[in-house]
């Protein structure tokens, strides 16, 4: 009796079942995650996006625990952006405090990550799907805001606050601020009250205050045009004060006498106010209550006192005397320095930022990416250049061939080609851009990389198949070359020389 054979796969069908796999294997090689499974994502709102896209690493401690999966700008504010974000197991969890600040992962910008703090222990574990406020992340600060901080009016106006401050320590300065420390302390202590009743006696006084501290600043943003005049004639009234400077002093050194004086006075205004007596009297309760705070405070009062004193700071304003002079001197004389790195932060701002953004458009050969990363893709040719070496050092080879399809030049000259060429873009300019040093960088319009390519010369292409038509075009090389470098008579190195150059047209 035959024996009943087990049904096999056909060639169809194994065929097939390979396929599945290696698109299976494929599909997890290259996504690394595991297709139908729900992942743990948060979001997190910042206040400029700063180049992170779908993709970008999230990191806690240097270790890549997540990647961010999507980045979406917020209407009302271009720059802002609510970034989405996929965390593995091994970064969670992640609570109600967490921090997060996008950063740079080389230096001078780029490949920027999210880099997140998972916060105190203590506090809830934020849920799958939850978003993190503005306030709890940061965004880095870039290059060009750094080189901006510092305009032209903001350098004037250091310049005035240190002059100014120059001269308020000067002469007699000194010593007056070393003459009111001894008001110091009854200050401090008035402040002490001031601030723990700032506090409110209410749990939610203090944010209602800043509230409403909004509510004054939104109204005062309101008109613009309004604030920027109170500010102009704030600093004319300051103007105004610092050209009678001699008659305030006068005014202040009259003040104590005018204080000793009104002293009566006011205690006449005090003993005719009962019902002021009564509101004081109701408030000692909580006036007394304020004596752990100042309490508190004594040990910092004892080490400020300690602080100014003459082996201290009143020694250290002793000596920065002669130096502030000079610093004063300095800044004056840093202005001119200052203007060119402003020209200089502006050339780059204005001109080498935007060009360095933009794509060149070759139908030929299309680029596809902008300038910046376009112009960095020779380096690693380059840097591969040094790469090996042998006893004598560092080395590299240069293989040096001929062409068969030769092209013409207006000067006389002949470009050799393996393969026909497929255009000049750009066209050779007709004449040289006119260098203008006067002319600031920052008024220049932007330039065009758009270009027209140039019409191509006729090419001739070189082919020689026996040896009597070889030699015969070597030999009008030859002489080609002899005329052309003036060589009638070489020598037997010259000869060596040129025969090389003829070999390699070959």
């Amino acid at each position: 009796m035959r024996r009943t054979q087990k049904p096999r796969l056909s060639y169809f069908q194994a065929g097939l079942l390979t396929l599945v796999l290696i698109a299976i294997g494929t599909y997890l090689g290259f996504t690394k995650s595991i297709p139908f499974r729900h992942h743990y994502t948060i979001s997190a709102v910042f206040r400029t996006a700063n180049n992170i896209k779908p993709g970008s690493f999230v990191r806690i401690a240097g270790v890549n625990v997540g990647k961010v999966v999507e980045v979406d700008h917020i209407s009302s504010d271009k720059q802002a952006a609510v970034v989405k974000m996929r965390i593995d197991d091994r970064g969670l969890p992640i609570h109600k405090d967490a921090t997060l600040a996008i950063r740079p992962r080389i230096f001078l910008e780029g490949n920027f990550f999210v880099d997140m703090d998972p916060g105190s222990p203590s506090a809830p574990v934020i849920n799958d799907g939850d978003t993190i406020p503005i306030n709890q992340t940061r965004a880095p600060v870039q290059l060009d805001q750094i080189l901006t901080s510092l305009q032209a009016p903001t350098r004037k106006q250091l310049q005035n606050l240190l002059d100014e401050l120059s001269t308020g320590v000067d002469k007699q300065g000194g010593a007056g601020l070393n003459r009111s420390i001894r008001y110091w302390e009854p200050a401090y202590k008035n402040g002490a009250i001031v601030a723990d009743a700032q506090l409110g006696e209410n749990p939610h006084d203090l944010s209602g205050y800043l509230k409403s501290s909004g509510q004054v600043a939104d109204a005062l943003n309101a008109n613009p045009v309004a604030l920027q005049d109170l500010i102009s004639q704030f600093d004319i009234a300051a103007n105004a004060f610092a050209r009678e400077q001699s008659s305030l002093s006068a005014a202040v050194a009259e003040l104590p006498r005018t204080l000793h004086t009104g002293i009566p006075a006011l205690n006449s205004l005090n003993a005719s106010f009962p019902s002021l007596r009564r509101f004081i009297a109701a408030w000692r309760p909580a006036t007394r209550s304020s004596g752990p705070a100042i309490k508190a405070s004594e040990p910092f009062i004892t080490q400020l006192r300690g602080l100014v004193s003459k082996p201290e700071l009143r020694g250290l304003v002793s000596d920065l005397r002669p130096a502030v002079p000079a610093l004063t001197n300095l800044n004056n004389q840093s202005v001119p320095l200052y203007e060119q790195v402003r020209l200089a932060s502006s050339c780059q701002d204005n001109q080498i930022l935007p060009w360095s953004k933009d794509t060149i458009q070759d139908q030929t050969f299309p680029a596809v990416g902008p300038v910046y990363v376009e112009s960095t893709k020779p380096l690693p040719g380059l840097a591969g250049e040094s790469r090996d070496g042998d006893a004598n050092g560092q080395w590299f080879r240069v293989l040096l061939t001929g062409g068969t399809y030769a092209y013409p030049e207006p000067a006389g000259n002949i470009i050799q080609s393996t393969s026909p060429l497929l255009g000049v873009n750009p066209a050779p300019p007709t004449k040289k851009t006119p260098f203008e040093p006067n002319v600031p960088c920052e008024t220049q319009a932007k330039p065009d990389l758009r270009s027209t390519p140039a019409s191509l010369p006729q090419a001739k292409q070189i082919s020689v198949t026996d040896v009597a038509g070889w030699t015969k075009e070597k030999t009008q090389a030859i002489a080609r070359i002899m005329h052309n470098t003036d060589l009638q008579h070489p020598s037997a190195s010259e000869r060596k020389v040129i025969d090389a150059a003829i070999g390699a047209i070959k």
